[in-house]
């Protein structure tokens, strides 16, 4: 049967106030309803195929588009695609483009660019090669159909085709499409609501993103990264800010309109600020802190010292240091999958509690002999401060900890070699981290990803979730995953937590979420 879907409005109603000004805006990217915005960090890589980087995912949300996309609840819903179906026993699977979809050059989108998009895409993410293992044929029957035939059933095909997690499953025209997938594309074309302006782009100072006149949002309210995306801006500049406190002050003052990420220390005056609101969610738009472990070398090769951690990650304690407000953060969560997440558990995780007497005993008992732990720290960073935490109390248990501060450009390139480090700590979306198929440190057992933890019974379980029948047996196979997880132990989580975003009360109906999105954003003025 062709499967109708509906969403569900997710929008933010904010007041209305003195617009922001224009004071910062050059000549050439005024207009007449143009919003200012900061983000987490400048876009630097534009080709969202070929990167796992949420700055380079945001840009994408914008500028492309999917076959399918996630709403609020974690459901998937289709996007580009107006219909599907399958056959009885659910190998061939045919879709139906929406009609009107069009390139931002003006060219028709046809159901050859979705397939050579998908073909380019599926090998770079995870997900994407197992779906690519499980495909018998993929191909464009008419310009606006193609149809995939499975070799196996592969029940979680709409959940991979509108996966909201970076790399993105995002549609191309064919002659970018093409481009091998080790090569970045050059040309930025999507069929997205906005569309870039490569003649506008200063690097280090300002990206234009223009409202894209001939899109066709769907009728559905948004949802999420579902529904419909009608843009009432002309123009959204990204503005690049030499630091945090810059782009805050900014915001106050009403030379910006909205910034991603606000330093935590600074809370209490944005609060106050007139003209401010803040805008803080829970559950799978939190992020999910993580002490990633190199397995390769000692101490950490061995799983018995590796398990001391758990009793000496203290959640709290990192959160308050970095100054999380509560009401911003999740109590002690135990769960890989997230809190508050569709597969939430607390199965393994019984010896997970702060006990740093029982982590001396332990860490004896488990033979270390005072080889060094080399911890890599983001210099000024907030994963730094929770590393602080950590090694205070491993030091307290007995642990020989050798904390090595650096930026994270070194850290991305010093953690691809086996030797030299032993443990980092770096923060995750929750929408990368709420599944077993997604979690990059689950995800990667047995794989070659710098830490390099191996249990040969998880990516057989990954296999059994992906061919789960429902959530429910999907939910029973993460919980062993986690219990399994919990006794490998490639990663420590240090907290679940929201870094809120700012924005003038200037502007209206704000989608709410940890993804910026400004479809349906109005300003006011």
């Amino acid at each position: 049967m062709l499967q109708p879907t509906t969403g569900r409005r997710g929008v933010l109603a904010a007041g209305t106030a003195l617009a922001a000004s224009g004071i910062i805006r050059p000549p050439e990217a005024r207009a007449a309803r143009a919003l200012d915005i900061v983000l987490e960090s400048e876009v630097v890589i534009l080709d969202p195929h070929v990167i796992t980087a949420a700055i380079t995912r945001t840009f994408a949300t914008h500028v492309f588009d999917t076959l399918f996309a996630m709403d609020d609840r974690g459901q998937i819903r289709p996007q580009m695609v107006e219909a599907w179906e399958s056959s009885a026993d659910r190998l061939t699977w045919r879709f139906r483009l929406r009609d009107g979809l069009k390139w931002h050059d003006g060219a028709p989108v046809t159901a050859t660019d979705c397939v050579l998009s998908l073909n380019r895409w599926a090998p770079r993410d995870p997900l994407g090669r197992m779906l690519q293992a499980a495909t018998a044929s993929l191909e464009a029957t008419d310009p606006r159909t193609f149809v995939l035939v499975l070799k196996e059933p592969f029940p979680l095909l709409l959940q991979v085709l509108g996966k909201p997690n970076a790399p993105l499953p995002v549609m191309m025209p064919e002659r970018l499409a093409r481009v091998p997938n080790t090569q970045r594309i050059t040309e930025i074309v999507g069929s997205g609501p906005f569309r870039f302006r490569a003649d506008l782009w200063r690097p280090g100072n300002l990206m234009v993103l223009e409202r894209f006149a001939d899109y066709v949002p769907r009728a559905e309210p948004p949802d999420f990264l579902a529904g419909g995306k009608r843009v009432k801006i002309d123009q959204l500049n990204l503005r690049v800010m030499p630091d945090q406190l810059t782009g805050a002050n900014a915001l106050m003052q009403g030379e910006i309109h909205y910034m991603q990420y606000l330093p935590f220390d600074l809370l209490p005056r944005l609060e106050r600020a007139r003209g401010v609101q803040l805008l803080g969610l829970g559950g799978l738009h939190q992020f999910q802190g993580n002490f990633r472990l190199n397995h390769a070398v000692a101490p950490f090769d061995n799983p018995a010292i590796r398990r001391v951690l758990w009793k000496l990650a203290d959640q709290t304690a990192v959160l308050t240091a970095i100054g999380v407000p509560e009401r911003f953060r999740a109590p002690q969560c135990p769960s890989f999958w997230m809190c508050d997440a569709p597969y939430s558990s607390t199965a393994g995780a019984a010896g997970a509690r702060v006990d740093i007497e029982g982590a001396r005993a332990e860490l004896r008992a488990a033979g270390y002999r005072g080889e060094p732990v080399i911890a890599m720290e983001v210099a000024g960073s907030i994963s730094q401060t929770a590393s602080m935490v950590l090694v205070q109390n491993m030091k307290l248990a007995g642990f020989n900890v050798d904390q090595q501060v650096m930026d994270w450009g070194t850290v991305l390139a010093r953690r691809v070699r086996r030797d030299g480090w032993s443990m980092f700590s770096v923060y995750s979306n929750g929408t990368d981290m709420f599944s077993p198929l997604t979690h990059f440190y689950v995800a990667s057992t047995c794989a070659d990803f710098p830490g390099w933890s191996c249990d040969d019974r998880i990516p057989a379980l990954l296999q059994s979730f992906a061919r789960a029948e429902d959530e429910a047996a999907r939910a029973r196979v993460a919980a062993e995953i986690q219990t399994i997880a919990y006794d490998l132990t490639p990663a420590v989580m240090w907290g679940q937590f929201t870094i809120p975003a700012g924005y003038r009360t200037s502007l209206t109906n704000l989608i709410r979420s940890s993804y910026p999105m400004f479809w349906e954003v109005e300003l006011a003025g």
